[in-house]
């Protein structure tokens, strides 16, 4: 069956939003006078893709609540690169301590969610075009979450709980990845992997201190993965986009930092 670049709506805005913010990172990038272009109509042609992703983000409604959970993590990535910009314009970079805070903050209050039933702090909801119990999310949850509370230390196992009679009686996953996690994994796999974000996100700033851009770019990553995963089961498996994409930025920036220190070295 052909079902295009992605298989439903979901993936497709989770596909837009790393165009898009990739894109507009691109663009300020060059304009700011830290990239050149390669051919002298790159530039033209990364606008038009920036509309061209914008269109599709917004589905046939052409409206930024198609996707409520990626328009989210958009506008919290945009806002971080934002402060980001404006905080070395005047000579300092976020510090270490405060990045990870708000990664782990964001991690603890994605998992408190579908155990309070939904959005505890803020209720954004209305203003991103959904209900309370966003589009049945907070169902999923109140069903879910005994499972979940039955085998809380290490889970059903990996890949273990979502057997196709679960999918028939429930849904294809949480709607919430750290949910998810805890249901295959249980909380000692939650930690884990929530001290790898820690890990990457204290990676990122000793990156951001070496190349702005590139630091400042794996650290929105970040911030828009954790806040994605609030209502969507973002970090599924090694072969999800979202986590595809973490993996590769640790292991290229890993691997530029060793080579950068070799060469020193040398030197």
């Amino acid at each position: 069956m052909w079902t295009g670049v992605t298989s439903q709506k979901n993936s497709l805005a989770l596909l837009c939003l790393f165009s898009a913010f990739f894109l507009v990172w691109t663009l300020i990038r060059r304009w700011q006078g830290r990239d050149i272009p390669v051919v002298r109509y790159q530039t033209p042609v990364e606008i038009f893709l920036l509309f061209l992703t914008i269109l599709l983000f917004t589905g046939p409604q052409h409206t930024f609540t198609y996707s409520a959970t990626s328009t989210a993590a958009l506008a919290v990535g945009l806002t971080a690169f934002v402060g980001l910009l404006w905080k070395k314009k005047r000579g300092k970079l976020i510090g270490a301590g405060i990045l990870t805070a708000i990664i782990a903050f964001t991690i603890v209050y994605g998992t408190v969610t579908p155990f309070a039933g939904g959005l505890t702090l803020y209720d954004a909801s209305s203003v991103l075009g959904r209900e309370e119990s966003l589009t049945g999310r907070s169902d999923i949850w109140a069903a879910l979450v005994p499972y979940a509370m039955n085998k809380p230390i290490l889970g059903f196992g990996y890949g273990g709980f979502w057997t196709d009679a679960m999918r028939q009686i429930s849904s294809s996953h949480a709607h919430n990845g750290y949910l998810d996690i805890i249901l295959n994994l249980g909380f000692v796999g939650l930690i884990l992997f929530s001290m790898f974000l820690l890990s990457c996100c204290r990676k990122a700033k000793k990156v951001m201190a070496q190349d702005f851009d590139w630091g400042a770019l794996w650290v929105c990553f970040l911030i828009m993965a954790v806040v994605h995963n609030i209502a969507e089961s973002s970090f599924v498996g090694l072969t999800g986009s979202m986590t595809s994409v973490i993996l590769f930025l640790s292991v290229s920036f890993a691997a530029a930092t060793s080579y950068t220190r070799e060469v020193s070295g040398n030197l």
